[in-house]
């Protein structure tokens, strides 16, 4: 049952997203994200794969949502963010699984595509709050959201972790269907940057506020990265960090309009070289051979 008024009135007529699709949630429609009124959990867990002053030693405490408005064509969570696969649950039973993260030793909690059910997770995040829960609290998302979205999480989040996917609309047509894609994430990245600004570590360089960057590379798109990376450095430079992403594994199996191919090794360095010519100090890299890991943990609703 949703409590809060403020909730009740974003899902009734949803537009947490750039696509704008007005579901009613509440009366149980589904938008174009699939997601509907109530709060769906695939897995809940620590998880060690993410940066490493996310990550740390003993693993960011990760609660994935089902659910997905930008529905990419190489997407690697497709079970959830296509498929919808998970457990609906409530406001008080996702903040119990806070606390429950908390206790078995997470840095911080890690809302992996929570942009479906922003106003569901600020209840749980201010009831945890008031409980005097004191980790942070991390959004991990697409970037295609909605300037109006994140400002209702102000004071909430610590930590941003959003995509910027595409910058030429023709890119983000193909693979999202999405051409204002650039305009939209970016927009909503700087109301990221305005909410939780330089980045704050600890002693042990665990981040405690801050701006991550994520860019995963596409094959056969380098000149594309190449304008993302222009962007970040001109606007942040070294006041976020950025994380080049080498690990686009080909969909299997295939799906149209999805690369076939993993990335150029050459491509990859090459980006690095520009980052390091530019003066950027403030970045994360893969080794290579990521596209041959597996970096989806198992959907199968642990702790949910």
């Amino acid at each position: 049952m949703i409590q809060d008024a403020s909730a009740k009135a974003i899902l009734s007529r949803c537009t947490l997203c750039p696509r704008g699709c007005e579901a009613n949630r509440i009366d149980g429609e589904r938008g174009i994200c699939g997601a509907s009124g109530s709060l769906t959990v695939a897995r809940a867990a620590l998880h060690h794969w993410e940066e490493p002053c996310i990550s740390g030693t003993r693993g960011s405490g990760t609660v994935f949502f089902s659910g997905c408005g930008l529905r990419c064509t190489f997407c690697q969570n497709a079970t959830i963010s296509l498929g919808l696969y998970g457990k609906e649950i409530d406001v008080p039973r996702l903040s119990e699984i806070f606390f429950e993260l908390q206790e078995q030793g997470a840095h911080n909690i890690n809302l992996v595509t929570p942009t479906p059910y922003l106003p569901l997770i600020a209840e749980a995040i201010r009831a945890a709050k008031a409980e005097g829960f004191a980790l942070p609290f991390l959004a991990n998302c697409g970037g295609y959201e909605s300037v109006e979205a994140w400002k209702q999480m102000d004071g909430l989040i610590d930590i941003y972790l959003p995509d910027l996917k595409f910058c030429d609309p023709r890119v983000a047509r193909k693979y999202a269907g999405a051409p204002d894609y650039f305009e939209r994430a970016t927009a909503a990245i700087r109301e990221m940057y305005r909410q939780v600004g330089s980045p704050v570590l600890d002693e042990d360089g665990m981040m405690t506020r801050g701006l991550v960057v994520r860019h995963l590379m596409i094959p056969g798109e380098l000149f594309d990265t190449r304008r993302v990376l222009s962007h970040l450095l001109a606007s942040y430079g070294n006041s976020i960090f950025i994380s080049l992403m080498n690990q686009y594994t080909p969909p299997n199996p295939p799906r149209e309009k999805a690369p076939d191919r993993s990335l150029s090794p050459a491509h990859y360095e090459a980006m690095i070289d520009f980052l390091v010519e530019n003066g950027q100090r403030n970045a994360f890299v893969q080794d290579a051979g990521t596209d041959k890991e597996s970096f989806i943990p198992p959907f199968d609703r642990t702790g949910v």
